[in-house]
């Protein structure tokens, strides 16, 4: 088994794992925090505390990256605000994308991120579904001289538009590519993760329990004993740490409107990784039965 992060002290809750950027060495946590659906909610405290939880919550363990795109609906606003009410806002690593057509459409949009946001400038820019993408590119790469984004990335969920992804991993320079990967959708492995690897690209992880697919295809069985080695309480954490053992992967982000299914995704950072012959183990548990 690899070591996900060190020992930690009596008492002392073990250190989130974290992975450089391989475009500037900077290091994220390797568990962050999608917002589609979830975040996704009205504006009154009622609706919005469990997930004003969720974030001091993800905060407070360590979480920095936190996901969201003007195609989730209200889920950047409400990330702005709560960020802003919990005082963590400069604390995290905060990503989103842009998702329409047009330059000045386009500047438009990522306008507004910024103010529902509550930043001046953003980490991560990422191109949502390479939805006109050569136009996006082009004004990312401006804003990113101008220091508006950090980091400018492209993503898809699909393995149906892998081809075209892979054609633009390989011709563009780019800090990060987020895509679909998980124990029920491995495609990625076989040509985008290695892709990725190869060009320097970082990975962040969406779908990672194939839209809960996973759990049905486990529901009612105990986790094995074995499980226990990889410090695994849980199948969420079983599904993720099979993630984040994949050496491209550099973050995956669940998305959760739980508290306690969130703090129970951040133990997945932590503790003992399985290696190459216990993920193909892994595998072989959830795809059988």
């Amino acid at each position: 088994m690899a070591a996900a992060t060190g020992p930690a002290g009596a008492g002392v809750a073990p250190s989130p794992l974290e992975r450089p950027i391989p475009s500037s060495g900077e290091t994220i946590p390797a568990v962050g925090l999608g917002t589609w659906r979830t975040f996704d909610v009205g504006a009154s405290a009622t609706e919005r505390a469990p997930l004003k939880d969720v974030l001091q919550r993800f905060a407070e363990l360590g979480g920095r990256v936190v996901d969201s795109s003007p195609m989730y609906g209200a889920a950047e606003s409400v990330v702005g605000d709560l960020a802003t009410d919990l005082a963590i806002t400069d604390k995290l690593f905060l990503a989103t994308k842009v998702w329409t057509s047009g330059r000045d459409p386009g500047v438009a949009q990522m306008e507004q991120s910024l103010r529902r946001l509550r930043r001046q400038r953003l980490d991560l820019m990422q191109i949502h579904n390479l939805l006109d993408w050569r136009t996006h590119l082009r004004t990312l790469r401006e804003w990113k001289a101008a220091d508006r984004v950090r980091y400018v990335g492209v993503t898809h969920y699909t393995s149906s538009a892998y081809d075209e992804l892979e054609r633009v991993l390989r011709g563009e320079p780019l800090d990060f590519v987020q895509v679909n990967y998980s124990l029920g959708e491995r495609e990625a492995e076989r040509r985008i993760l290695p892709l990725a690897r190869d060009r320097g690209i970082a990975v962040l992880v969406n779908r990672p329990f194939s839209e809960g697919g996973l759990f049905q295809r486990v529901r009612g069985r105990a986790l094995p004993e074995w499980a226990a080695a990889l410090d695994c309480e849980s199948w969420a954490q079983f599904f993720l740490k099979w993630i984040l053992a994949h050496p491209a992967v550099t973050c995956v982000i669940p998305a959760t409107s739980r508290p306690q299914h969130l703090v129970d995704n951040m133990k997945a950072g932590t503790g003992n990784l399985p290696d190459a012959a216990t993920r193909e183990r892994m595998a072989a548990l959830v795809t059988t039965r």
